[in-house]
């Protein structure tokens, strides 16, 4: 840990020295100075370490705080004062569960160079087959093309037919109407609608006698003559 902050410090003063050189293009003779005299001066306090009487707390009294009392502290206490800290070096190596957890770990997220081989290989496989799949959709699909667009056109016409129809249709209700009563009636009138009733009436009537003339005209025609 002493060894860590001293690397640190001595790093930030490098840096510091670095800027210094970098700035002399830039600030005057002045500033160039006295920000080498401020750098030349600084002292920082040293980082004393007790070697002869380290702190090591107490595991067995309950105003320890239960942080301290963890193996990972313990790797921070032998890491800071060494064997003057009194931990033995073989109580700091994993145990069983840990070691078992750790090597999961691993595996899970930095896998053997195999396994990623074979991983990039899956993927690749996938997505070959997600790609001729998707292919084979869209080729299926343009051939089918030409009969969709026909079939669309189709209902196309036949839906403007049917509207056609159902417009001169109602214009030929509604001329049958004045005629009947005389003067121009409201299609969403009570009158109006009865007439469309009894006329849907009189043509179902009409439809169903054609039909059973049309089936009595067939019984009664003679068969063809077998060859």
């Amino acid at each position: 840990m002493a060894a860590s902050i001293l690397v640190q410090r001595t790093a930030a003063f490098c840096g510091t020295l670095k800027g210094a050189s970098l700035s002399r293009a830039i600030l005057p003779a002045n500033c160039r100075c006295e920000f080498v005299l401020q750098a030349a001066s600084y002292n920082p306090k040293p980082l004393w370490l007790n070697l002869r009487d380290p702190y090591v707390p107490d595991k067995e009294s309950n105003k320890t705080p239960e942080w301290q009392k963890t193996s990972r502290y313990d790797r921070k206490l032998f890491g800071r004062y060494g064997s003057a800290s009194g931990i033995a070096p073989a109580s700091l190596w994993p145990s069983a569960e840990e070691l078992e957890k750790i090597v999961a770990e691993e595996k899970e997220w930095h896998p053997p160079l195999e396994v990623l081989l074979k991983n990039i290989e899956a993927r690749e496989t996938e997505e070959t087959e997600k790609r001729l799949a998707k292919e084979k959709l869209i080729a299926a699909n343009m051939a089918k093309m030409p009969k969709m667009v026909e079939d669309w056109r189709r209902e196309k016409r036949e839906a403007k037919q049917k509207l056609k129809e159902e417009k001169e249709r109602k214009t030929k209700l509604l001329a049958e109407a004045r005629e009947r009563f005389g003067y121009n009636v409201d299609p969403r009138s009570p009158k109006f609608l009865e007439m469309v009733a009894e006329i849907e009436k009189e043509e179902k009537k009409k439809r169903k006698l054609l039909k059973r003339r049309q089936k009595e005209e067939q019984a009664a025609a003679p068969p063809a003559a077998q060859p």
